[in-house]
């Protein structure tokens, strides 16, 4: 913020020279950034300023800060303006629509005042911050605005149709000219809030005036405008429509109704000095009660062991009351009422880092070493780095990928029952949305190395997908996985045993995957639900060849998207040792012809409830189809594992237990023995 060191000073008893206002503000968080001297022996001084302090972006709001470190008095201006006119309610009507949106509106009228250059002081003032003299009137808001941090607006009362001023949310496409040279007619949106008359926007609230109701050099009569606004909405009004103002940079950092009288009867107090006039009887308002201060209490040990200061409870009070907290003592407690304007008060600790504010950061010392306490790593962060390195080590690639979308990238991967989640952001107009699934990222970055001449490519990524349902929106955090494959069965078996080695890494071998086909999945043709222990965890299978082509991708492709996070926070399992068996196993091959659509999980339960004595294990080995099976048919081979625990077993041993296991499959599956 640009500072003319004399106007400063026309609020500080005694006077503080340049040098001493900048060391002083850069004590209290406000660094100098630059200095310009004038001829007229003013000094502008420009001052970085931190968005939670709007309070502080005008001249009073950094006298304040001054006076309360250097224990001068602080001299605030005190407007009394004269009423001489009729009641101003018989001149405008104000009809606020939206106090949510604008929690205060005024209106204030002065009639007979003569518009005119500005006299040299005021032109001085405005001159030494970068500001250009206009005339008498809209000089005079300016000067409030930069004197009290108030953004206010003048109507020309007769241009205001209908004598009416509304405060309203726009019509879709309403038309809006700004004030200002070269500027051009806006098309708002049903989201603006503007401030209208009886047929039409005239301003748009907090950020700009129309060029409809200005005042010009025949202005005699006027209504001024007071107001605050919710500082979200004028920040997104402001971008949406690319129109910023000096009022819309303060409304965004806040203004409290509290605020709006004090500096709407400056406003009036000063045109009347300048402009002449009769300012009308009373206040045309609309809106809600304005609200209480925010109550804070301090605790002076606890601020003591913070800082690493013995500060007295005494100087603190001194501080807080320089800072108009209002302060006071009860037991061990500081109690504070936070002034109006302080946005940025709401916690004890807040209160804290005020009084070390006005102590000096400089001043509180610090220790050349420190004593720390290393953490462990936690489950999640184990369990991360444990998967990440088991997909490194079976041949992945780990992506990092943004999490915008566009909308044709997103579509395939939308669940049902639920909506994309959007951004409202210009920057984000090609790719707008949240992504669903992290498959199209991981797709696009499959593009582009294969355009790079990258082949055979296997890729993971751990990151959030988002959505809407039920009119809330949702955040997962998943894990997914792509594979390129010549073969659509091998690939997705491929893709079923990097599965099973992650469940089995997160939760130990006694792991049960299943893996049951689903078709409402379009992205996936053929598709599977994954469940890890009864429990659906993702879906898995081939890609389709729509979105394959959608992403120009050729090759067959595997994928996997799995919410495997959920299981982050057990990590690691739990564990048995178990020695090693002391006799070597009998193993035993059986391949049976069943039907094309019997699962093998079928066979794995037929065989497990016949409780065959010796039998160790049952294992997948491998499928066949071809001609000799015959249509709809398929060869499933298993292995079985026979073992003793005192003995060593010939085949002999386990020749009934073997006929059992066939003679089951035979009856109860209908299986044919491969000889």
């Amino acid at each position: 913020m640009y500072a003319s060191v004399n106007w400063l000073n026309e609020y500080l008893d005694p006077p503080a020279a340049a040098d001493e206002q900048a060391a002083l503000l850069t004590r209290a968080g406000f660094p100098l950034e630059g200095r310009q001297d004038f001829p007229n022996g003013d000094i502008q001084q420009d001052f970085e300023m931190t968005s939670n302090r709007g309070d502080c972006v005008c001249h009073v709001g950094l006298a304040r800060e001054i006076a309360a470190i250097s224990g001068r008095t602080l001299k605030l201006p005190k407007p009394n303006p004269k009423v001489s006119g009729s009641q101003a309610s018989e001149v405008i009507k104000v009809t606020n629509n939206e106090p949510k949106a604008c929690p205060r509106y005024t209106a204030r009228v002065i009639r007979g005042l003569k518009v005119g250059p500005s006299p040299k002081w005021l032109a001085d003032r405005l001159t030494a911050i970068n500001q250009i003299p206009r005339n008498n009137l809209v000089d005079a808001t300016n000067y409030v605005l930069f004197e009290l941090g108030q953004p206010t607006h003048v109507f020309d009362l007769a241009k205001l149709q209908g004598s009416k001023i509304i405060v309203r949310k726009a019509n879709k496409d309403e038309p809006f000219l700004p004030i200002g040279e070269g500027e051009k007619s806006v098309k708002l949106s049903a989201q603006d809030l503007v401030i209208a008359d009886a047929n039409r926007a005239v301003a748009i609230a907090g950020v700009k005036g129309g060029a409809e109701t200005a005042v010009t050099d025949t202005t005699t009569d006027i209504v001024i405008e007071a107001a605050t606004f919710n500082r979200v909405m004028v920040r997104n009004t402001s971008r949406r429509h690319n129109i910023a103002s000096d009022s819309s940079y303060r409304f965004e950092r806040g203004v409290h109704a509290g605020q709006v009288d004090n500096a709407a009867e400056r406003l009036a107090e000063l045109i009347l000095e300048l402009c002449g006039g009769e300012l009308c009887e009373g206040v045309v308002v609309d809106g809600d009660p304005i609200p209480d201060s925010i109550a804070v209490s301090m605790r002076p040990q606890r601020c003591r062991k913070i800082l690493g200061v013995e500060i007295s409870t005494d100087q603190m009070l001194k501080w807080l009351e320089a800072l108009e907290f209002q302060p006071t003592v009860d037991g061990d407690v500081i109690k504070c009422l936070a002034p109006i304007y302080r946005f940025d008060i709401e916690r004890e600790i807040d209160l804290i880092e005020e009084v070390s504010r006005m102590f000096g950061h400089d001043n509180i010392p610090v220790t050349e070493t420190m004593q720390i306490r290393i953490a462990p790593p936690q489950s999640i962060q184990l369990a991360r780095q444990a998967i990440a390195n088991a997909l490194v080590g079976m041949g992945f690639v780990e992506t990092i990928t943004h999490s915008l979308i566009s909308d044709k990238a997103a579509e395939p991967f939308v669940p049902r029952e639920t909506a994309t989640l959007r951004v409202d952001d210009d920057r984000a107009k090609a790719e707008p949305v949240l992504r669903p699934s992290i498959i199209p990222s991981l797709l696009r970055i499959r593009r582009h190395n294969r355009d790079n001449g990258v082949q055979d490519l296997k890729l993971f990524e751990s990151a959030s997908t988002f959505g809407t349902k039920d009119g809330g929106h949702y955040e997962n955090f998943r894990i997914a996985m792509t594979a390129d494959i010549d073969d659509g069965s091998e690939g997705i078996r491929s893709m079923r045993g990097v599965v099973n080695r992650l469940a089995e890494v997160l939760l130990g071998p006694e792991i049960s995957v299943e893996v049951e086909p689903c078709s409402n999945t379009a992205w996936l043709q053929p598709g599977a639900i994954v469940k890890i222990n009864g429990k659906a965890m993702g879906v898995m299978g081939l890609l389709s060849r729509e979105v394959a082509t959608q992403f120009d991708l050729d090759s067959a492709i595997a994928v996997a998207e799995l919410d495997l996070p959920e299981l982050y926070k057990n990590y690691p399992p739990e564990r048995e040792a178990h020695a090693l068996a002391t006799f070597p196993a009998v193993e035993r091959d059986i391949s049976a012809i069943v039907g094309e659509k019997l699962a093998w999980a079928e066979i794995d339960v037929v065989v497990n409830k016949l409780n065959i004595q010796l039998l160790e294990a049952i294992e997948f080995v491998t499928t066949f189809r071809g001609k000799q099976i015959g249509a709809g048919k398929k060869s499933v081979t298993l292995r079985l594992r026979f073992r003793a625990q005192d003995r060593t077993l010939t085949h002999e041993d386990v020749d009934v237990q073997f006929e059992q296991v066939i003679n089951a499959l035979k009856s109860q599956l209908k299986a044919e023995i491969r000889k």
